[in-house]
């Protein structure tokens, strides 16, 4: 049994805290609003995120992040992307012993063009990280925490580190694979919330099954592409990190992204689509720094492009996936080849 923090109460941190839980491990689940985790620790319930999960006794929440690292080794982030640096940086003035980080964010830093890794290393000195993992795949919290058959992805520079983080959560309901390759599963977790606001935006227009096929297909082009120019192996963005989070993101009700985008493409404005989410939609700050990517890799990226224009440049979304239909011709196995092929595309 070990003593772990999990930085974040909104879904996802309160869904692997169960996962942690149900392994044995003490979990201390860390939020800042101090009413929510007051709340948590009385009812045993996160009612904004969770409301109909009964929390198991061994997560206890607190408000206070120092309290929430004593005696702490391992801590797992999961706070929404543009809050990772500040949180890091409390956590570091606080800490005196190295800490293994793993990360469950999605997203880039947009202008900096960073991945939550490197943020990491960014934020935390180097003799306090012992080492960097990134857990991602497709995967639900409501589906977690009601225990349903789940597979992720557990990815490090250190192979001993995601071995380590498989051990933490594996139980026979969360199962852990591990991949040496950081770069691609963080680009596939962060880019693929692109292509599901995308996709929400076509099932708002009614345009149907077809369409919105052929927009996953071509979004995970979009995202080897740039990801393989990054540095990635373009075999991740055939397994859980890469197609396997895009379909279950693109195609849930469960999923913020594409019930933004199918919002947008019924009508509402961005402003009114964050205000009723009342929850963080990663892909839309996400948007803006995949379409600095592709300028700065010189990589086509046309649906995020066309997304890009929806987001901050007021095109309407039919006016968008028109544009899209009506790019000139190309040739898609010349296009799979580069991919593969030739990373400096």
């Amino acid at each position: 049994m070990e003593r772990i923090a999990v930085l974040g109460a909104g879904s996802w941190g309160t869904a692997l805290s169960i996962v942690l839980a149900d392994n044995k491990h003490e979990v201390r689940l860390w939020g800042h609003r101090k009413e929510l985790i007051n709340e948590l620790n009385q009812t045993r319930r996160n009612h904004k995120y969770l409301p109909d999960i009964q929390l198991p006794a061994g997560i206890t929440g607190y408000s206070s992040l120092l309290e929430a690292l004593e005696g702490v080794s391992t801590v797992i982030l999961a706070v929404p992307a543009k809050a990772v640096r500040e949180v890091l940086g409390e956590t570091a003035k606080l800490k005196k012993n190295p800490l293994t980080i793993v990360h469950v964010s999605k997203g880039i830093e947009p202008d900096s063009l960073k991945r939550i890794s490197e943020i990491i290393e960014e934020e935390v000195p180097v003799d306090l990280l012992k080492d960097v993992v990134v857990l991602s795949g497709p995967s639900h919290a409501e589906e977690v925490s009601l225990r349903q058959p789940t597979t992720v992805t557990s990815a490090s520079k250190s192979m001993e580190a995601a071995e380590y983080v498989q051990d933490l959560f594996m139980n026979q309901h969360f199962r852990v694979y591990t991949n040496p390759d950081i770069v691609g599963v963080e680009i596939g977790g962060a880019l693929k919330n692109i292509i599901a606001l995308a996709a929400g935006i076509t099932d708002g227009l009614g345009y149907g099954d077809n369409a919105k096929a052929a927009l996953i297909t071509r979004g995970l082009a979009e995202i080897a592409r740039v990801g393989s120019g990054m540095g990635a192996n373009p075999l991740t963005f055939s397994g859980l990190a890469g197609i396997g989070d895009l379909i279950v993101t693109c195609t849930s009700v469960h999923s913020r992204n594409w019930r933004a985008g199918n919002m947008l493409g019924k009508g509402d404005q961005l402003e009114e689509v964050l205000e009723k989410m009342g929850m963080v939609v990663e892909g839309v700050r996400t948007t803006k720094a995949a379409y600095q990517l592709s300028q700065k890799y010189n990589v086509k990226m046309p649906i995020t492009v066309a997304l890009y224009d929806v987001l901050f440049n007021g095109k309407s979304p039919k006016e968008a996936v028109d544009s899209l239909m009506s790019r000139v011709k190309t040739n898609e196995m010349e296009d799979l080849v580069n991919i593969v092929g030739d990373r400096s595309e």
